[in-house]
């Protein structure tokens, strides 16, 4: 008997054990990312998009942050990220870069003439300064990119962003961040890239109690109409509302009684909001 007949027998006889280790070995990371990698980085559960809207949604983990992104929308809906006081080094504004992990591939240029800014929903300032310059440089991959007014960019939602970034890490310690656009039904488009423009955002902040019992959350809702000096004391909402707007179910996995009274209540006084309510912005 010939060599070749032999080595053909071999093949036949392994091909169905090689695919089956293989379809273990992607079984195994599968269950590794939705059952153990993702949890750790989200406060009460994944948020778990509902309505039609959110339709080809898949999330992303990256440094310091994860995400879903709407290949439909082109833009992210969810950005959730753990902020502390500890600060580490940083490198320099990286440039902003198109994601292989992405269908609608959106790059840099998509943005260019469109009179709208590219709006991080990770910061890069709070990534960067907890995470690190390789968590930075993902902040700046066009899956955490969405399209802000250039006013309420560079206004209202910095002043929203440094709040987070100084003020409520030195009073609260670790605290977690979840933030997105919100869109009309029919949302208006680009006219040279099929990037959805959001008619407004969103920003929840949550952290455990003094108590260590019902955690304390704080929610916006910010138009992009919503004007530079504005209270941010305005814009106080409740996650019910944001998710009605989103289409989103946030911290799940809190007990029943526990999720109801939170997501149904507004308490910016847990904050201090009051204090930094109408400081102004950067820029």
């Amino acid at each position: 008997m010939s060599k070749q007949p032999k080595l053909l027998q071999l093949t036949f006889f392994w091909l169905p054990t090689l695919f089956g280790l293989l379809l273990l070995i992607g079984g195994l990371k599968y269950v590794y990312e939705v059952e153990v990698a993702r949890p750790q980085m989200a406060y009460m559960g994944v948020p778990k998009t509902q309505n039609n809207l959110q339709t080809l949604t898949h999330v992303l983990r990256n440094d310091g942050f994860m995400l879903a992104y709407s290949e439909a929308l082109a833009n992210p809906v969810w950005v959730t990220y753990k902020v502390t006081p500890n600060t580490v080094p940083y490198g320099k504004r990286p440039r902003f870069e198109a994601d292989w992990r992405s269908l609608a591939y959106i790059r840099h240029s998509d943005y260019t003439g469109s009179g709208y800014n590219r709006g991080h929903m990770a910061p890069n300032y709070v990534i960067a300064s907890r995470y690190g310059f390789a968590a930075q440089k993902e902040t700046f991959l066009m899956t955490n990119i969405t399209p802000q007014k250039p006013q309420f960019n560079q206004k209202i939602w910095q002043r929203l962003e440094e709040i987070s970034a100084d003020f409520f890490p030195k009073q609260f310690g670790d605290f977690w961040v979840v933030t997105g656009p919100i869109f009309d039904a029919d949302p208006k488009r680009f006219q040279k890239a099929p990037i959805a423009i959001p008619k407004a955002f969103y920003k929840i902040f949550i952290r455990p109690s003094d108590d260590g019992k019902a955690p304390v959350a704080l929610a916006f809702i910010l138009p992009q109409t919503a004007k530079p000096k504005d209270s941010l004391l305005k814009y106080v909402t409740t996650i019910d509302a944001v998710e009605a707007q989103t289409g989103i179910d946030f911290f799940w996995q809190l007990d029943d009684a526990i999720e109801h009274s939170l997501e149904s209540s507004q308490n910016p006084q847990a904050w201090s909001l009051s204090q930094v309510a109408n400081l102004p912005s950067r820029y």
